[in-house]
C-alpha cells in the first residue's frame, strides 16, 4: 500500500518537474454515410490536417439503411455528423428527433436547393428509370412512354425496384408515383406491377449490379439516378460517345432528390467545432466538383460548373414529381406501410 501510494505520488510530480507527458490523442470525429459516399482521399485527408483530428467514416448501407442505423442509436450516437438523409427520408429523421440544426455559413448561403430542419443540402439529383440500351436494341423493342404501360404483359418481370422502407431511391420512386400519379392511382399501378413481376431489393447496389441487365442481371429496367448514364461512360473501359444506358423520363416517375449533411443529436460535443468544419467542407468549391465525378449528383453551389461528362450524360428532366414537403411529412409512413401491403403481403 505504502509503496504503490509513493509510486503515485512520484507520478504526480512529472509533470512539475518538467518532464513531457504524453498528448492525448483527440477523438475522431464520426461520419455515417451511405454506402455511395466517396471523394478523392486527398479532399478528405486535407480536411484532418486542416481540422487537426481523424475522420472516422462509417458506411451504414443504402440512405434507408443507414437512417434505420442512426434512430436504434440514439440514445448512444455512433456518430457525430451524417451525410445522405435526403429529401425523401428527412421526414422519418425529424420525426425520430435525431438531428440537430446548424446554422453556418453554409445553412444561410444561397443554394440550388434547400432542404428542412437545419439540414445543410450538398447536392441534388433525380431518381428516375434508366435502361439498358442494348437489350432494347438486340430485341428491337421501343421503350415504354408511361408507366402505365409498364404493366401490360409486355413488360412483365422486366422492372427492378428498391423497397423504401430501406432505399433512399426506392422511397423516392414511391413519392414521385404518389405525386404524379394521385395516390389511390399510385396504389393501384403498385397492385397492377406487383402482378405484372415487379422485383423489389433491399437497395440501390443491388437493383443496380445484381439484378439491372447492362450487369449480367434479367432486369431491363431499374430504379437508379439521373447521374447513372454519366458514370457509365466516366468508368468505361475505352471511351464512349453514348453512354450504354438511358434515363427514362416518365410522368410520376421522376423524383428530384437533395442530400444533405447535418449534426447528429448527442453527438461527442468535442467534435462539435469539427463536425461544423466538415459540413463548410462539403460545401466548399473542390468537393462540390469532385462528388460529380464520385458520387454522380449536381452540386448545391449555385456557382459551381457541371463537369464535361455530367453536362453531356446527364441531362436534367423538364418534370419531376415531389410531394409537398409538409405532405410527405405527415404520410410517409402511412404510405410506407401501404405499400408494403400493397406490393409485399
Amino acid at each position: 500500500m505504502q509503496r504503490r501510494s509513493l509510486l503515485s505520488t512520484a507520478l504526480a510530480l512529472v509533470p512539475a518537474l518538467g518532464l513531457p507527458a504524453r498528448a492525448q490523442k483527440p477523438a475522431p470525429l464520426r461520419l455515417l454515410a451511405h454506402d455511395s459516399f466517396e471523394l478523392p482521399p486527398e479532399l478528405l485527408k486535407g480536411f484532418e490536417r486542416d481540422a487537426g483530428l481523424s475522420l472516422q467514416v462509417i458506411k451504414g448501407g443504402d440512405a434507408g439503411e443507414m437512417l434505420n442505423r442512426l434512430i436504434l442509436t440514439r440514445r448512444k450516437p455512433l456518430a457525430d455528423v451524417v451525410f445522405g438523409i435526403d429529401n425523401a427520408l428527412l421526414p422519418r429523421a425529424l420525426d425520430a428527433g435525431v438531428l440537430d440544426a446548424y446554422d453556418g455559413p453554409a445553412a444561410r448561403r444561397p443554394s440550388a436547393v434547400s432542404l428542412d430542419g437545419g439540414v445543410v443540402p450538398v447536392d441534388y439529383g433525380y431518381v428516375a428509370l434508366n435502361i439498358d440500351r442494348a437489350w432494347f436494341a438486340s430485341r428491337n423493342r421501343a421503350l415504354p412512354t408511361s408507366l402505365q404501360e409498364l404493366t401490360l404483359p409486355a413488360w412483365r418481370n422486366l422492372l427492378v425496384v428498391q423497397n423504401p422502407a430501406t432505399s433512399s431511391p426506392g422511397q423516392a420512386f414511391l413519392q414521385a408515383t404518389i405525386a404524379g400519379l394521385g395516390e389511390e392511382a399510385a396504389f393501384e399501378w403498385w397492385g397492377r406491377m406487383r402482378a405484372n413481376g415487379v422485383k423489389v431489393v433491399r437497395g440501390w447496389t443491388e437493383a443496380y449490379y445484381t439484378e439491372f441487365s447492362r450487369n449480367g442481371g434479367t432486369r431491363p429496367i431499374v430504379v437508379s439516378y439521373a447521374g447513372s448514364p454519366a458514370a457509365e461512360v466516366f468508368f468505361a473501359d475505352k471511351p464512349l460517345d453514348t453512354s450504354p444506358t438511358a434515363s427514362l423520363f416518365l410522368p410520376g416517375g421522376v423524383f428530384r432528390q437533395v442530400e444533405g449533411v447535418a449534426l447528429v443529436k448527442g453527438g461527442n460535443p468535442a467534435v462539435r467545432e469539427a463536425a461544423g468544419r466538415f459540413i463548410e467542407f462539403l460545401r466548399s468549391a473542390p468537393v462540390q466538383q469532385a462528388l460529380q465525378t464520385s458520387m454522380w449528383m449536381y452540386p448545391a453551389e449555385t456557382d459551381a460548373p457541371l463537369v464535361e461528362v455530367m453536362r453531356r450524360h446527364a441531362p436534367r428532366p423538364e418534370r419531376f414529381d415531389n410531394p409537398p414537403p409538409a405532405r410527405a411529412l405527415a404520410q410517409a409512413r402511412t404510405w410506407q406501410d401501404r405499400w408494403t401491403r400493397v406490393v409485399l403481403k
